[in-house]
């Protein structure tokens, strides 16, 4: 068996980033950004108001002044003359700053009567005016790599970045092995159950951005396996679930070796996920995953995750760990590194009281793996932990 660590750092070693695409800006929210990109204007292009007001010379503002309304500026609709002594032009929110002006006085500090305006006692010294440029300019870059949230797609529209290089989503090949499996909402037979990890690994990963596929799942028999492979063969990625232990059974590690498979190891001192077998095949990376619900899920938080976020250009680090204290005093841990399920509330975390490696119902209920290293002595109330939210 191999540490954790190290397992993650030989999976790193497996991936390969992937291409890059350009797409559509409506269509790059989530993805990963995959070279710089710059802005092709300036924002705002001009001095623009920041009130609905009047437009005019800074150096005539003081209490009960007078000015002569010459004209109006919106939004879209600049004026086209000159704000001279005594004028001033009526501005709305975004309107370009008319020449000659340098001061916005609001219009709830003014009066208006006919064409004249006069101010009030409480101008104030703000100038009311965004500057041109005060957002961005052009040449400013958004740099990658970077997952795009929507206000990053709000900015590069503003920038007037129509299409959006992106890395190409890893497409992920699940697949579910075993006589005991079938789908969601087919009738199980007296000694089957329903296939449910490559639902739960297929909604994780695509969650971080990957393209997953799911496999028909494959029977316990050289010829049903070799067809699943056949199937994966175009993917980046190819999950097995079940199938990878040493038991009469378990001919996934055999038929992946007998197609070409160069192993990269098999078992990691973990619990849950012991069994865990990795390679290359072909052009993909081949993960075989243990089959109880607990142990595939949580390797594909531990492993999988970051794996996809390495191919996808977003660097090759272990899933992002917290420190919180302890709702309740938990015992010592055993000679592997053991990922916990766990629930985080108030500011603390609670050891949940079972722990098997097929219930996926506490996973449910679960929103944290409490990371115990080996031999983890037990530790009191208030002792500081790292978990891995979920």
């Amino acid at each position: 068996m191999i540490p954790v660590a190290q397992a993650l750092d030989d999976l790193f070693a497996l991936c390969r980033t992937t291409q890059t695409e350009d797409i559509p800006l409506r269509l790059a929210a989530g993805r990963v950004l995959a070279r710089d990109v710059a802005a092709t204007r300036t924002q705002p292009p001009f001095a623009a108001s920041s009130m609905d007001g009047y437009a005019l010379r800074r150096a005539e503002v003081e209490p009960d002044a007078m000015f002569k309304v010459i004209g109006e500026a919106a939004a879209g609709h600049r004026f086209e003359g000159t704000v001279g002594a005594g004028q001033a032009v009526r501005i709305f929110t975004g309107a370009p700053l008319p020449d000659g002006a340098d001061f916005i006085v609001i219009q709830e500090d003014t009066t208006r009567r006919g064409d004249l305006i006069t101010l009030g006692h409480s101008v104030g010294t703000k100038d009311n005016i965004r500057p041109a440029g005060g957002d961005f300019t052009k040449g400013q870059k958004i740099t990658a790599p970077r997952r795009l949230r929507p206000a990053d797609i709000a900015l590069l529209a503003a920038m007037n970045i129509a299409r959006v290089p992106v890395y190409r989503k890893p497409v992920v090949a699940i697949m579910a092995t075993g006589d005991e499996l079938v789908q969601p909402g087919e009738t199980p037979g007296p000694d089957q159950i329903i296939a449910s990890n490559t639902y739960g690994l297929a909604a994780l990963l695509e969650a971080e951005g990957a393209s997953t596929r799911l496999i028909p799942i494959a029977r316990d028999t050289s010829a049903s396996l070799k067809r699943a492979f056949e199937l994966a063969s175009d993917a980046d990625l190819i999950i097995t679930i079940g199938g990878a232990s040493v038991g009469d059974h378990d001919l996934v590690a055999p038929v992946a070796a007998e197609l070409g498979m160069r192993q990269s190891f098999y078992k990691v001192a973990m619990r849950p996920g012991k069994p865990l077998m990795a390679g290359q095949l072909g052009d993909a990376v081949m993960v075989g995953l243990p089959g109880n619900p607990v142990s595939a899920m949580v390797c594909g938080t531990v492993f999988v995750a970051p794996m996809i976020r390495a191919m996808l250009g977003l660097g090759r680090a272990a899933a992002p760990r917290v420190s919180i204290p302890l709702a309740a005093a938990i015992p010592a841990n055993g000679p592997r590194e053991h990922y916990q399920r766990a629930v985080i509330a108030n500011g603390a975390v609670t050891l949940e009281p079972r722990q098997d490696s097929s219930l996926l119902s506490v996973l449910s209920q679960a929103n944290a793996l409490l990371v115990r290293p080996p031999h983890d002595p037990e530790h009191p109330a208030g002792a500081i932990v790292e978990v891995i939210k979920l």
